[in-house]
């Protein structure tokens, strides 16, 4: 049995169909709440200086997919071959979208990071939210001390 659903993001379109039963067709993918849960769970003994640790699911072809959790804030960075489709499971914090970064630098082919973003909009976060960030915008994740968060990523390259 089959159940799918559309989720519609200004700008894009992200459809994902999950397969109950039977395994679907060669290159589709399914993950219950309760193995991404698992998941999210080994995350903080792996966290990096930066307060951070993720871990690959899967990748295809032109797009990936990660399970991420947060302790702290993130750098400003801009990719500018990829899109990001962010969704948040769990916990809080804030997100800026747009601006510049200031201090910025390339820190690998197409990426920058910097310390902070000047002039975007920043918004809070929580559980359920989605975030769609277009390639060649800065962006960053900011989680206040005490907090974190768990959130799924899918980088779409161009």
């Amino acid at each position: 049995m089959k159940s799918r659903f559309w989720l519609f993001i200004p700008g894009v379109i992200l459809a994902a169909a999950a397969v109950r039963g039977a395994a679907g067709p060669a290159g589709n993918q399914r993950w219950s709440n309760e193995q991404l849960n698992e998941t999210a769970r080994t995350l903080p003994a792996k966290m990096s200086k930066v307060r951070v640790a993720f871990t690959g699911l899967a990748s295809w072809g032109n797009h990936s997919m990660s399970i991420l959790h947060r302790e702290g804030d993130g750098q400003a960075e801009l990719h500018e071959t990829e899109n990001d489709v962010l969704f948040i499971r769990s916990g809080e914090g804030s997100f800026i979208l747009g601006g510049r970064i200031p201090d910025g630098k390339p820190t690998t082919a197409h990426e920058i990071r910097g310390s902070k973003i000047v002039g975007g909009e920043r918004f809070p976060l929580h559980a359920g939210d989605v975030i769609h960030v277009s390639a060649g915008t800065a962006h960053q994740f900011l989680v206040e001390p005490g907090h974190q968060m768990d959130y799924v990523a899918v980088k779409v390259h161009q």
